[in-house]
């Protein structure tokens, strides 16, 4: 392995590519920042930040991060809003053969890029998630994954959404290429918010990628949401997310069966039983008509500029 390069001297093909998306979050942005300067590592790495179409003050303190640092940093601008998209354009601009995933209200311990390194080098994985601790225990205690022991994920595996969590997760480059990275449908920012993370690991593991769970690569979230109406808020979102996940699922003849089993198993059947799981099971279904309204309409769509080619142009499509 290369030795980490000093100071802001250029770094040639990093070992790990750690990828942030932000949005309007200048005034929280700064505690991220400093624990990106916290890690401690002899690999290569770089940071990628994208600026999500911010219309704050994170554009500025962005510039003066990138102006004082010593770490090898990056900002990328991704004016339309949607965090999957963003993503995207942060894997696609950034040179690590390991591309790992964090959110702007993270903070990273000090080992995080060696334990994400060691995972890949010593498991050969293809993909891979850790743990996610409540950074402070006023925030409810959610959006968190404490597991503390190691989850395998063989080649079609079902992928149980919130296993690996999008604030830590990490893929090699190559698995990103052939999937095509996030399906810019899902995810914070469109109307199918949530899941983007779960749908991109469900198909990788489908593909016949090997990943896994670790709880040595460590990140503390700090979503500060402590009243019962932001949280209500975002459980809603999530269902209608996960209810997108699961019709796509069931639309692909690769997860058809595992994901109509598991989709009965988890929400219909407890629906059944239960007023709150069949309010959760309602938004999933909302989710579910959401994507297929929208997906009927892309293909429409496309359909409809097929036509309008020229008969000579079409076979080109």
């Amino acid at each position: 392995m290369e030795p980490l390069a000093s100071g802001t001297d250029k770094i040639i093909h990093p070992s790990i590519s750690l990828v942030v998306c932000t949005r309007n979050r200048g005034h929280y942005l700064l505690d991220a920042l400093r624990s990106y300067e916290m890690v401690s590592t002899n690999l290569n790495w770089e940071l990628v930040i994208v600026d999500n179409g911010s219309s704050d003050s994170t554009s500025t303190v962005l510039s003066e991060f990138l102006s004082r640092t010593s770490i090898q940093a990056q900002v990328i601008s991704e004016p339309q809003a949607g965090l999957s998209r963003a993503r995207n354009t942060g894997w696609q601009n950034a040179s690590g053969r390991i591309i790992a995933f964090s959110d702007d209200d993270c903070y990273l311990q000090s080992d995080f890029v060696d334990a994400v390194w060691r995972n890949f080098v010593e498991a050969q994985l293809d993909y891979l998630g850790g743990k996610v601790l409540l950074y402070d225990p006023a925030d409810f205690p959610i959006t968190i994954q404490l597991r503390e022991s190691r989850f395998e994920l063989p080649p079609g595996s079902f992928i149980e959404s919130g296993l690996i969590h999008g604030a830590n997760m990490a893929f090699r480059r190559e698995v990103l290429q052939a999937l095509g990275g996030f399906d810019e449908m899902l995810g914070a920012g469109t109307h199918l918010p949530g899941s983007d993370d779960t749908d991109l690991i469900s198909r990788a593991s489908a593909a016949g990628f090997r990943g896994a769970y670790d709880p040595r690569p460590v990140i503390l979230h700090h979503h500060r949401r402590r009243t019962a109406a932001q949280v209500n808020s975002l459980m809603r979102a999530y269902d209608i997310g996960r209810g997108a996940h699961y019709i796509k699922s069931v639309l692909d003849p690769n997860r058809r069966g595992q994901a109509s089993r598991q989709w009965y198993w988890r929400s219909v059947l407890p629906a059944l039983r239960s007023q709150q799981a069949a309010q959760k099971l309602l938004y999933e279904l909302i989710g579910a008509f959401r994507y297929l309204t929208w997906r009927g309409s892309k293909c429409c769509a496309s359909g409809l500029r097929f036509m309008m080619l020229p008969r000579r142009d079409r076979q080109y499509i």
